[in-house]
């Protein structure tokens, strides 16, 4: 029964390897497209002297920017240095669930690695690189060293590893909190004291969220942060746009099936005699990763990467089951999973949406390219449908530190609003760029109309511009002559 079971493990690693090679072969021309360009232009700007949330209005926390900067100065800000940077982390990612997986079995190490480099490929060129992906490689290292390491450097390790996710993403530091009680429980079973284990794991994960704010102060840009995340990312972004998980998961290509296939594999890793520190805690990465998409709120895919890298390692301890059906139901459950990634992957590997975004971008570049001097600026009102793409490949500043345009369209009535359109205004009047570039899809609802809610805006545009070219989604307004 055992060589059996081997052989539907031999052809569970090999199916998901040809499909890996597959996806990525497909994926070797993916640009640089959707957030990337955004976070490049934004690490692009710091480059250049900028103060992050001072000089670029953005709610991304700071250790996204130094992860791009370290990109854009290491690989370069190209299409194929992000592809490099891309498919490189993906196979540290899967090596690190390899090794966490490694007592299960080597099989069973191999199928969960390659399942999560699978996942990753299908889901298309806009996942390339996205920060929830990121931290995944945190998340798992810090998992590993926390169920590896009896001493107390290993801990702090562990703790150094979750703290760099939570730099890229906050509410990662719910799971820096579960490794320390890992740790603690780890300790307790193993006849140590609970405590230093787990203060172990929070100094740790101290060390990298300090090390940003460090920066931060020396660039002078942490009054600004804390503004920024006060005013506004916490009391109003973090409630904008939110939708229920049901909705996110049926709005994305085959989510309710992927999802329901997962589901059955870690509910085969739960079918044990006995329950080690190593198993439970990849069960419990699976509900940190539930909790972390129900957090952000916006039913975004890309947010479910937490979920999906524990649940690829549930594969592991799955076919590892002590009882022999739970163990043909994990295998059948990881077939059917893998067809169906290979039939996403391929779907996805270049979707309308993509393909237009993309000749959006060439557009706009190729009307402004001649156009612009050295000294001249262009303001986009645009989230992410390209017109920030266009700038990042220009070369060009903005003259206000606004990058997304959809903070001026929500909560009208509040204080912080109010200001941030008063402040918009003032800096376009003290230096006019030379183009308005107005994206016609705004977020998270609206198109060219928006602009009606704030009509400061409107009026500023038609009394010193005028438009200058319109494409597929965007308008573009040139400044009149004398204005």
């Amino acid at each position: 029964m055992r060589a059996r079971t081997s052989a539907v493990e031999v052809g569970l690693a090999a199916a998901l390897a040809v499909v890996a090679i597959r996806l990525a072969w497909l994926s070797r021309g993916w640009p640089l497209i959707h957030d990337a360009p955004l976070m490049h232009y934004v690490a692009w700007l710091i480059d250049r002297s900028a103060v992050p949330y001072r000089d670029v209005f953005d709610m991304n926390a700071p250790g996204v920017y130094l992860l791009h900067l370290a990109v854009l100065r290491g690989l370069g800000g190209g299409d194929v240095a992000w592809r490099m940077f891309d498919l490189g982390w993906l196979a540290l990612t899967s090596l690190l669930l390899a090794w966490y997986a490694w007592p299960f079995g080597a099989r069973a190490a191999a199928i969960a690695g390659l399942l999560f480099a699978v996942y990753h490929l299908a889901g298309g060129v806009w996942l390339a690189g996205q920060r929830d992906f990121v931290v995944c490689a945190f998340l798992v290292a810090g998992a590993g060293l926390v169920v590896s390491a009896a001493a107390l450097p290993g801990l702090v390790l562990a703790g150094v590893a979750a703290g760099a996710a939570v730099t890229v993403k906050p509410p990662t530091g719910l799971f820096l909190a579960l490794l320390a009680g890992a740790a603690a429980l780890g300790a307790r079973r193993g006849g140590r004291r609970w405590w230093p284990a787990a203060l172990a794991v929070l100094a740790g994960g101290a060390v990298v969220p300090l090390a940003c704010l460090g920066w931060l102060a020396a660039r002078g840009a942490l009054p600004a942060f804390l503004i920024v995340f006060g005013e506004y990312v916490l009391p109003l972004y973090s409630r904008l746009a939110r939708v229920s998980p049901w909705t996110a998961l049926g709005g994305w290509p085959f989510g309710g099936q992927i999802w329901a296939l997962f589901a059955v594999v870690v509910a085969c890793a739960c079918a044990a005699r006995r329950w080690d520190l190593r198993r439970g805690l990849a069960v419990a990465g699976v509900g940190y990763g539930v909790a972390h998409f129900l957090i952000q709120g916006k039913g975004w895919e890309y947010q479910l990467y937490p979920l999906a890298a524990f649940a690829s390692l549930c594969a592991a301890p799955a076919l590892a089951a002590a009882w022999r059906p739970a163990r043909g139901l994990a295998a059948l459950a990881l077939a059917l999973l893998t067809l169906q990634l290979a039939v996403k992957g391929g779907n996805e590997a270049w979707p309308p949406w993509i393909a237009a975004k993309s000749a959006r971008v060439r557009a706009i570049v190729g009307d402004l390219r001649e156009r612009v001097g050295p000294a001249d600026t262009v303001q986009v009102l645009d989230t992410s449908d390209g017109g920030i793409d266009a700038l990042y490949v220009l070369g060009v500043r903005e003259p206000t530190r606004f990058i997304y345009d959809f903070h001026f369209f929500h909560d009208e009535g509040q204080p912080v609003i109010r200001r941030l359109r008063a402040e918009l205004l003032a800096a376009l009047a003290a230096r006019p760029p030379a183009f308005v570039v107005l994206l016609e899809r705004g977020w998270p609802a609206g198109g060219y109309e928006r602009l009606a809610r704030f009509p400061a805006l409107a009026r500023w545009i038609a009394a010193d511009y005028r438009l200058d070219r319109e494409g597929n989604g965007y308008r573009i307004y040139a400044k009149r002559a004398g204005s």
